[in-house]
């Protein structure tokens, strides 16, 4: 008869792969919240507001996209849940506040490959911001 027991996951890797499915579905909210104020932008430098964060939500689902599937590769399953995502009231205040949710959260991601990836994703913001406030 064998007895072999099966190794149970550490409470500490539990714990920090359930932040990095949380934090992963931050960003698909985060990238949802972009596209919903982008079908509501009406008035003056609206078509530029448009393009703006059309361009962002493309190069932001690229990138978590990739966050994603090396996370997968890294940690093997996690239970990824898209929060309720609303209309952001101001945009530059909402983009200006989710690049600090996603630097506050650096620490979950140990590797230089994935920190890169992450760097991407808040210099979508960056130009994002860029867009929004300088080229109106």
């Amino acid at each position: 008869m064998n007895t072999t027991t099966l190794k149970q996951p550490d409470s500490k890797v539990i714990s920090a792969n359930k932040e990095m499915a949380t934090f992963i579905g931050n960003l698909f909210s985060f990238n949802s919240s972009l596209k919903l104020y982008h079908w509501h932008v009406t008035g003056k430098g609206s078509y530029a507001q448009h393009i703006a964060l059309d361009q962002a939500i493309a190069g932001l689902s690229d990138v978590t996209d990739r966050i994603a599937e090396t996370t997968y590769a890294l940690k093997g399953d996690l239970d990824i849940v898209i929060p309720e995502t609303s209309n952001p009231r101001d945009i530059v205040k909402h983009a200006s506040d989710f690049y600090q949710y996603v630097e506050s959260n650096r620490e979950l991601f140990s590797e230089a490959f994935t920190q890169s990836i992450l760097d991407d994703y808040q210099e979508a913001i960056q130009q994002l911001l860029y867009r929004l406030v300088r080229l109106q």
